[in-house]
């Protein structure tokens, strides 16, 4: 009996080859590999705000930038959507004060004074869009006339909440300083503004004739 046992322990144990659990093991991690890699990367709300603001910044505004860089713009701004918060017109953020860093319609802020025309002899400045809670909008652009006299058109605005996206703002007639003179002209204005995505750091807008507008907080 002891022989027998003797001889079933004496037994060599069976083995594979190396190469069969090497190679199965080789082809494990391949499969990983090749399964991570035909993930698509998503890109969350800091990277798209980073290349939204590395695609509008040196374009005076929008000006400088040809219909591919538009296009490109408005792609990023559709991403970003997808993460604005809920009710945006509630938000708090939306107050303090904001550069007018883009819009896709670069005569859209500022009105004639950023027409082809008008930059012949304007050259826009700042662009400042400031919300004060609870309701007042303050709009500015300042400029310089041929290079050498300072001016600024402002309007002052009551902002009207219409829905969870969208507000409305009537603007009082807007006034005009040059040098020492100032003076108010015009009427009444309105626009409408759907807020599309807000945070820290930017505020996007699209106008109701479908104008995109990124707004960057001063100070960043």
């Amino acid at each position: 009996m002891a022989s027998s046992l003797s001889l079933l322990t004496s037994l060599p144990k069976p083995s594979f080859p190396p190469s069969i659990s090497s190679n199965h093991h080789r082809r494990r991690i391949s499969f990983v590999r090749s399964s991570l890699s035909t993930q698509p990367l998503v890109a969350g709300p800091d990277d798209l705000v980073s290349t939204i603001l590395s695609k509008v910044k040196g374009t005076d505004r929008g000006v400088l930038l040809s219909k591919d860089g538009h296009r490109e713009v408005s792609d990023v701004a559709q991403k970003l959507q997808k993460y604005c918060v809920s009710e945006p017109v509630k938000c708090p953020l939306i107050f303090g004060e904001w550069d007018v860093l883009y819009c896709s319609v670069p005569t859209s802020p500022g009105g004639g004074y950023r027409s082809s025309f008008g930059r012949l002899f304007l050259n826009a400045k700042e662009m400042v869009q400031v919300v004060e809670a609870p309701d007042i909008v303050l709009n500015k652009v300042s400029f310089s006339v041929l290079g050498f006299l300072d001016g600024e058109v402002s309007l002052k605005g009551k902002l009207k909440v219409l829905d969870e996206k969208w507000i409305q703002v009537i603007f009082e007639p807007p006034e005009l300083k040059v040098g020492s003179l100032g003076f108010r002209y015009g009427g009444e204005s309105e626009v409408k503004l759907e807020i599309t995505y807000i945070d820290e750091k930017i505020r996007l807008g699209l106008g109701s004739k479908g104008s995109l507008f990124v707004f960057l907080r001063r100070g960043h």
